[in-house]
């Protein structure tokens, strides 16, 4: 790929010797350089494409470091990498032992702030600005927030932008508008920004051209009721007005919010014409945009198991609604919104308030299944507990996402649930090994809830993994199961393994290639899919504490508060607290994990087959176990 301006910028100081003329190659560069390095690589496309003439002219106008650049969410950011000093580095993006796909505090002095979830950058930004308001020259250095419409609508972000429309920092908020998060964008600010649009588009059309005049609608607005002073809407692909307007605001003090209008993709017609897909597209020609077929052959993703699954469910059950925030693809909750837009909502960047919409709906006699990521559950811990266990709500939270998702590395990774949830009473938590169970578990919640006058359902948590499952066919008939029961898989003599969750079958092969070279492992180790973390299979517990010397739990989430420690307070609680068995537990370590390929990071951990069978010979061979 020739690069004529990029290959001499290694840092924003390189960029603002250049003149406006040449900044314009600059953009053309550094998109194409973009291109070429996710069609091969994989990452985040779309969002990147969208801001190249804005991250251009930042950098350009601002003085980074010294005024601080924060990039909401971080999708965006490949440009910001590639202008800060990590050209040469790009190739490692996402890779095990790379650097990273979101900014990230100890990569760069570029990089302000660590991101990788949604609507911080304004609250983060203005903790800065507060924090140095007594600094020698405070008010020179401004600080910037980099926000996307979907964003800027989450409850924390508008928390920020009241707190700092009633301050005098030096604070400046540039909202990318291109009514795009991964999926459209949703709710009523939406329809405000295109209002926006619409009036700024009628002011120009009375104005005289004049490139020193601020693009400001004259008209009251969400942002000026905030106590910010607006410029918008203006092209977010025009580089020399973004540059003149950047300047101007640059001489501006206190809140002020700059509305740009992109379009995610820009530069690749078949990105700007599929902003979903090419979100993420995966591996793509970059000639013609087009992707790199996968094999479609082998097993399902668990996700679309969910969705054609709820949706088959939700045929059948009246009473069954669903929810979303922000993830109707990639949970394929689609499939019910498309089938069902009365019972299936999209709440845009909104956790807290998915839950609490939840509980709303299982007081109205609901069942609601709120279907989000385990990273982001973490964002709304407080109604979980508050909203809905306290109220002992029938909510079944489908829990996608859940053990090491890959590239994405430390900021989604789920790998908390377990621990975060176990202590909430009311709660139900299951773990499937397979799509099938997976199945089954979505059907078994409907029989719990047909049942409620018997005995109180509460919350349900449903935790799975990203990606394809195991089995040749999932989609047989719904299976009930019962709540709190395990299954042997396997009897062996001395050493029980408990599994929860996929890992399950990790461990099959790891006996399988332990077996080969040490026949007794077969009679050894005996294997339980232990289905259910709370409650947990006590009968079956009671019988592998007698039956066992040692037990080993194996989990995909943290060790700290996980299950396998639940399953040694059972036992050691009915040992009268002298512990009869050793407890031994594997899963992921006191530690957050980096990015990589899954199959990489397991291995990392010592989680894969292969590691286990080497861990599990010490035990057939070291006495001390």
């Amino acid at each position: 790929m020739f690069m004529n301006q990029l290959s001499h910028i290694q840092s924003p100081e390189d960029l603002r010797r250049l003149s406006p003329e040449q900044l314009l190659g600059v953009a053309k560069e550094l998109r194409d350089f973009i291109i070429h390095a996710v069609a091969t690589k994989e990452g985040h496309l779309g969002a990147s494409l969208g801001v190249i003439e804005l991250t251009v002219a930042l950098h350009y106008v601002f003085h980074t470091p010294e005024d601080n650049l924060l990039w909401d969410v971080g999708h965006q950011a490949y440009g910001h990498k590639i202008l800060t000093g990590r050209r040469d580095l790009f190739e490692t993006n996402r890779q095990w032992s790379g650097i990273s796909g979101f900014p990230s505090r100890k990569e760069s002095p570029y990089d302000a702030f660590g991101v990788g979830h949604s609507s911080t950058a304004i609250s983060a930004a203005l903790g800065m600005a507060l924090a140095q308001e007594s600094e020698p020259n405070s008010k020179d250095r401004t600080h910037i927030a980099v926000v996307g419409d979907a964003s800027i609508a989450s409850g924390m972000a508008i928390e920020g932008l009241n707190h700092a429309g009633a301050t005098a920092a030096n604070l400046l908020v540039i909202l990318n508008d291109n009514q795009m998060g991964i999926d459209p964008a949703v709710g009523a600010l939406k329809a405000h920004f295109s209002m926006l649009e619409s009036i700024a588009k009628e002011e120009q059309q009375d104005q005289t051209a004049n490139n020193n005049s601020l693009n400001t609608s004259s008209k009251a607005n969400f942002f000026t009721a905030l106590g910010f002073s607006y410029t918008g809407v203006i092209d977010g692909h025009d580089l020399q007005g973004l540059i003149a307007q950047l300047k101007i605001l640059k001489q501006q003090k206190g809140p002020r919010l700059l509305h740009i209008k992109t379009t995610k993709g820009k530069g690749l017609s078949m990105a700007e014409a599929d902003q979903i897909t090419y979100h993420a597209p995966g591996k793509f020609n970059v000639q013609t945009g087009e992707r790199t077929p996968k094999p479609s052959l082998g097993p399902a993703k668990y996700q679309d198991v969910f969705g054609h699954s709820l949706l088959e469910l939700a045929q059948q059950h009246p009473d069954i609604m669903a929810i979303t925030p922000a993830m109707p693809t990639g949970s394929s909750l689609k499939y019910m919104m498309a089938a069902m837009p009365h019972r299936a909502f999209d709440v845009g960047i909104a956790e807290q308030h998915a839950v609490t919409l939840a509980a709303g709906m299982a007081t109205a006699g609901k069942l609601p299944y709120c279907v989000i990521y385990s990273t982001f559950l973490q964002r709304a811990y407080d109604q979980l507990i508050h909203d809905v266990a306290l109220q002992e709500l029938p909510v079944v939270f489908c829990v996608d996402r859940a053990g090491l998702v890959g590239q994405d590395g430390a900021t989604h990774h789920g790998v908390f649930d377990l621990a975060f949830l176990l202590p909430i009473p009311h709660m139900t938590i299951a773990a499937p090994s397979d799509e099938g169970q997976l199945r089954d578990l979505l059907f078994t919640a409907t029989q719990a809830f047909d049942n409620k006058a018997h005995e109180a359902m509460g919350p349900w948590a449903i935790r799975y993994p990203r990606g394809e499952g195991v089995l040749p066919q999932w989609k047989k008939p719904f299976k009930k199961l019962t709540k709190g029961k395990g299954i042997e898989v396997k009897k062996g003599t001395k050493i029980a393994v408990l599994c929860l969750g996929p890992i399950l079958h990790e461990v099959q092969k790891a006996l399988s290639l332990l077996e080969a070279s040490h026949p007794e492992a077969s009679k050894t180790f005996g294997l339980y899919d232990m289905i259910f973390a709370k409650p947990l299979d006590q009968e079956l517990l009671n019988r592998i504490q007698d039956h066992y010397a040692q037990i080993i739990t194996l989990e995909d989430g943290v060790v700290q508060g996980g299950f396998g420690q639940a399953v040694a307070s059972y036992l050691r609680a009915r040992a009268g607290g002298q512990g009869n068995i050793k407890c031994t537990h594997w899963g992921v370590p006191d530690q957050f994990i980096g990015h990589g390929k899954p199959e990489k990071l397991y291995e990392s951990l010592g989680l894969d087959a292969a590691s286990l069978a080497q861990k599990l010979t010490s035990y057939l061979t070291d006495e001390k176990h």
